[in-house]
């Protein structure tokens, strides 16, 4: 028999220790278990569009393992996220590993029956390919998207190795697509290779401004926070964020590393900063456990998504231009 304590928060069984039982995002209830979610944590268990070291489809259980430690209140914010709306884990999504554009369309699929059901969803990736599908979910529910993308690469590249959807292109094919509002959309830790300075270009006619992250050693957090709500506007946000944002010292579990990158300290610094944004979606994608040493990539990846849980419950749901 399920109590009101349980089925707004967290199942925390005292006779149970946190370590012991099957892992669901934070100890949250079943979707089947809620007559409804505000926020669906869904796993996306897939990765055949990347492009290096795979691994990434084991992604979202090693999040769910390594987020038991999670606690209901929120130090920073004063806030208890999940008293304040019902969230779920929603499991994962089916979806095979032997054709993307399969791949692609089931996760479409499942994401906007969510999205349609009244859901918003954080989702546990996966390489960042499983953006794209969910990017059309949430923009057809409310209208372009300004995307706020933490990551070490530009992921607006175009055609590679014959596929022109992989886990470098889905803001590409995003903004071609029309999900995007090319205003207002920002990059955060900008680090990765380019093959030429017209792949930068590319990347500002898919409407994204950069914040690279070597500005993080002499700009403060706040700074950077400050700058990206103006980039964002007022309208509807979506958050991605690969977790290879982080440097492989704070992150080494991900498939393609890049030295120089930010710390968990700052990426949380600058999420805190934003508190209030009407966020309607978001991702943490790239987690690979089998270069993951000790956990430290699954706890850093556990602890990015309970930031924006928590940001998702204290900003609005619904935004206009």
């Amino acid at each position: 028999m399920t109590t009101e304590r349980e089925i707004i928060g967290q199942r925390d069984d005292p006779d149970l220790p946190r370590y012991a039982g099957i892992a669901t995002f934070a100890l949250l209830p079943r979707l089947e278990e809620v007559d409804h979610a505000d926020i669906a944590v869904v796993g996306v268990p897939f990765d055949s569009g990347t492009s290096f070291r795979p691994g990434a489809r084991f992604g979202p259980a090693h999040i769910r393992e390594h987020s038991r430690q999670l606690h209901p209140y929120h130090q920073f914010h004063e806030a208890y996220p999940f008293r304040e709306q019902q969230v779920a884990d929603a499991g994962d999504i089916g979806v095979g590993p032997y054709g993307i554009e399969r791949a692609v369309e089931t996760i479409h699929a499942n994401a906007d029956r969510l999205v349609r059901g009244g859901s918003r969803i954080l989702a546990l990736g996966g390489d960042h390919t499983v953006a794209l599908p969910l990017l059309r979910a949430a923009a057809a529910a409310h209208g372009p998207l300004a995307v706020l993308h933490f990551d070490a690469h530009l992921d607006t590249w175009d055609v590679l190795h014959g596929a022109s959807i992989w886990h470098g292109s889905p803001f590409r094919r995003a903004a071609e697509e029309g999900l995007l509002d090319l205003e207002h959309c920002q990059h955060v830790g900008i680090r990765g290779g380019v093959y030429g300075p017209g792949e930068l270009d590319d990347d500002r006619r898919a409407g994204f401004a950069m914040i690279r992250s070597e500005e993080f050693q002499h700009r403060s957090t706040d700074g950077i926070a400050e700058q990206i709500r103006g980039r964002l506007g007022s309208g509807p946000v979506y958050v991605s964020i690969d977790i290879d944002v982080l440097d492989p010292s704070q992150a080494p579990g991900t498939g393609t590393p890049e030295v120089a990158g930010i710390t968990t300290r700052e990426l949380f610094a600058v999420l805190r900063g934003l508190r209030g944004l009407p966020i309607v979606g978001a991702d943490v994608v790239e987690v690979a456990p089998a270069y993951d040493h000790a956990g430290i990539t699954g706890l850093a990846a556990a602890h990015t998504a309970w930031e924006l849980l928590t940001l998702m419950g204290l900003g609005g749901a619904t935004a206009e231009r």
